[in-house]
């Protein structure tokens, strides 16, 4: 006959719903747990002294034997260490009876004995670290093999989800998934959805914490993903808990100011394209040489005003002249007429034509 008694007494610290109404139900189950978790910490320590104490007597037990065999006198020694012994095994006996009477709870009612998960070992590292660019070509294929499923992990919000999630595809337990939800979270800021890269980025740091974890135990991170889950999802007061918060705020911080670098850096490169693109035979910007230019020169270019332009530059001192010729020529604002041709406005009025002389030498002596 199977007998039930033992199950008559077992502590329940936080699903009663029969309190006094003036009490706060939630405050008195808290307070229930930390008086039982304060009860068993006090048990581990107690025990913790039982072994110790069998310790020193065993050393004590040693130097009484060597005194013995050296011929000392060791009927002193003897009768403290039975004493001692004969109290040690008292206290043991009333922490034992101690232990068997005290109620059962959530924490010692039952252990899992039939749930484990089998992986082959990881093996050693025995191949030289990757490069940045092997690193970038493996990252390419895992992503393009695997972004649908990338995609839903980062969705997830409940830890349930995501350990169930990761369980049906292990592969994904990994470094590069860590390194895809970041990339993602940085384009989701640069593309300013706040919202959708808060979210992604509480998936990126389950997995950085999921990796942590199974590099401190020195397991394969495969194996962790059933006690990971298991432990954060149980423990939203303790210092775990506010160190994944605290992590994964201070990695929010880092992913925008990640995006505004790449917003900048953008958009320097699409400035430096365009300044590329717009550079003259000589290699210089005409937007900076035109700005370099004194207002009289600014004015006849803005003007188009050709015979103003070759009179301004007569009346400017020679090496200042061609300085500036030079210049607008190199950045493409001036295209001097080749030896034959007349461009529109270069053919000369007659009373102009000794400053068309003087300026064609002007030309001629760059």
């Amino acid at each position: 006959m199977v007998d039930y008694s033992r199950w008559k007494d077992i502590e329940v610290s936080d699903d009663e719903d029969d309190t006094h109404p003036n009490i706060d139900t939630q405050s008195l189950f808290r307070w229930r747990h930390e008086a039982r978790v304060q009860r068993m910490e006090e048990m581990k320590r107690e025990k913790e002294e039982i072994d110790k104490a069998k310790s020193d007597l065993k050393t004590r037990k040693k130097v009484i034997d060597d005194k013995r065999k050296a011929g000392e006198d060791v009927a002193a020694l003897e009768k403290e260490y039975n004493s001692a012994a004969k109290n040690l095994a008292d206290h043991e006996n009333a922490i034992a009876k101690k232990e068997k009477l005290a109620p059962w709870n959530v924490d010692t009612i039952g252990q899992d004995g039939f749930s484990k998960t089998v992986i082959n070992s990881k093996p050693k590292a025995t191949e030289a670290p990757l490069t940045e660019e092997e690193k970038g070509k493996r990252l390419q294929k895992f992503t393009k093999e695997n972004e649908s499923l990338l995609k839903q992990f980062g969705m997830f919000r409940r830890y349930e989800d995501s350990k169930r999630f990761l369980q049906e595809h292990p592969h994904l337990v990994c470094e590069d998934t860590a390194n895809y939800l970041v990339i993602w979270c940085i384009n989701l800021a640069m593309e300013e959805k706040v919202e959708l890269m808060n979210h992604v980025s509480h998936q990126c740091i389950t997995m950085q914490f999921l990796l942590e974890l199974a590099k401190q135990l020195d397991r394969d991170p495969r194996t962790c993903v059933g006690s990971y889950f298991t432990k954060i999802a149980h423990v939203e007061q303790s210092d775990y808990k506010q160190a994944f918060d605290s992590e994964l705020e201070l990695f929010r911080t880092r992913i925008r100011r990640r995006a505004e670098e790449k917003l900048q850096e953008a958009l320097e490169e699409a400035e430096e394209e365009e300044k590329q693109a717009r550079l003259g035979p000589g290699g210089l910007d005409p937007v900076e040489v035109f700005e370099s230019l004194p207002q009289a020169l600014k004015t006849c270019f803005e003007t188009r005003d050709i015979p103003l332009l070759q009179k301004t530059l007569l009346e400017l001192p020679a090496d200042e002249a061609r300085h500036h010729m030079k210049r607008c020529i190199d950045s493409g604002m001036w295209c001097p007429a080749k030896e034959g041709e007349q461009g529109d406005g270069d053919k000369p009025r007659p009373q102009d034509s000794e400053d068309e002389k003087r300026f064609q030498e002007l030309q001629d002596s760059l």
